[in-house]
């Protein structure tokens, strides 16, 4: 049986703001990235939320959301005792909103009765899943909290709000929705549909074509908003569809070696991509991705379509001027290649790895991993 649940109810457009008028009289607890307080966008989001509402701003997020800063979320949740939250900022800020949620309600038995995320990155799309990754640091871990409810209401995704985030965050968290639409292409559990599919495939469409351009002329509305969407829309893909091995590294990378996300998923795709074309019906499916991108054609060989996928990838991440692995990164061989062990089985563990469409063996998986080493 296939499942597409769609519960968020998305606005787009520099007028999606004014959803927020509709909030009266409510406790609201808004939780944003720590830079946002003051700022002209965050500004524009509070000026939307009528005088009559108690306002709690709670910033105090990091990314890769320790669990050291949520636990301090949820004290100023039981104080506040929100009937709405609202997430403001990239995916560490939503993340650490939906997790400050259900923390909050599980310890103090109070319902949140409306959710809304408000996106300032196009890269992770949570707002519109079912997730949120949290870090231990003492363990060094992430550990994603899936929860159905867990997904926001109503998400707005208003292209100004993106259009001042640095040039790196631009280029990662692009190559992070890239990462969504190819993984959730293919991947097994809980599955692609043909809801999931056409949606990975215009993100990979739109990305590949917009991306760099967003990052080298950051002022372009048009291509913005198109590739805000095309977060959405991978977003709402592989919270259908799954992940796979690609994000089950990268999470480990990123706790490992404290490396960014998206960049950590940029590294791994090529690489994985290789590895699961091995399947001739999954390599159909790049290849299918990659005619529709106007990167392949329809003529040459599954394997060179793939490989011409592949080097596209790397030549975006030049362009936009980010390592493929992780020596260009500045971590020490030796070091990354001593935690392998660590690596495989915790990744192994990640709650994305069953959506791979190849269960790799410990060595497999290993040899995905050190191959990004460099």
């Amino acid at each position: 049986m296939e499942k597409i649940s769609i519960p968020t109810t998305i606005y787009s457009g520099d007028d999606s703001l004014n959803v927020l008028e509709t909030i009266k009289q409510t406790a609201v607890l808004l939780v944003c990235d720590p830079f946002l307080p003051g700022t002209p966008g965050l500004k524009s989001i509070e000026s939307k939320l009528d005088s009559s509402n108690q306002v709690t701003i709670f910033s105090d997020v990091k990314p890769n959301p320790p669990l050291t800063n949520i636990m301090a979320g949820v004290e100023v949740f039981n104080q506040v005792k929100p009937q709405v939250m609202i997430g403001v900022g990239g995916g560490s800020a939503i993340d650490t909103a939906k997790a400050i949620r259900f923390f909050g309600e599980k310890l103090n038995k109070c319902e949140v009765k409306c959710f809304i995320a408000i996106p300032t990155t196009s890269g992770t799309g949570s707002e519109v899943t079912n997730t949120a990754v949290v870090s231990d640091e003492k363990n060094a871990t992430k550990m994603p909290i899936i929860k159905d409810h867990l997904t926001p209401d109503i998400a707005l995704l208003d292209p100004r709000l993106v259009m001042s985030a640095p040039a790196s965050v631009t280029a990662f968290s692009g190559l992070d929705v890239l990462t969504h639409a190819l993984e959730s292409l293919v991947a097994v559990d809980p599955g692609a549909n043909v809801i999931s599919t056409a949606l990975s495939e215009e993100a990979v469409d739109i990305i590949v074509h917009n991306l760099v351009q967003c990052y080298q002329h950051p002022d372009d509305y048009a291509a913005r908003k198109i590739v805000h969407e095309a977060s959405n829309a991978a977003g709402i893909a592989f919270n259908t569809a799954g992940l796979g091995i690609a994000h089950s590294i990268a999470h480990q990378l990123g706790a490992q070696f404290h490396m960014p996300h998206g960049l950590a998923c940029a590294m791994m795709l090529p690489l994985v991509i290789e590895f699961n074309a091995q399947d001739p019906k999954v390599r159909a499916k790049y290849c299918k991705a990659a005619v529709k991108a106007g990167i392949g054609n329809a003529n040459l060989s599954p394997r060179l379509e793939v490989k011409r996928l592949q080097n596209t990838i790397y030549k975006m991440m030049d362009q936009m001027k980010c390592p493929h692995n992780l020596r260009a990164f500045g971590v020490d061989p030796a070091e990354a290649k001593a935690k392998t062990d660590v690596v495989v089985k915790a990744a192994r563990a990640d709650g994305t790895f069953p959506g791979n469409p190849i269960v790799p063996t410990d060595e497999q998986l290993a040899a995905v991993y050190q191959a990004v080493i460099g």
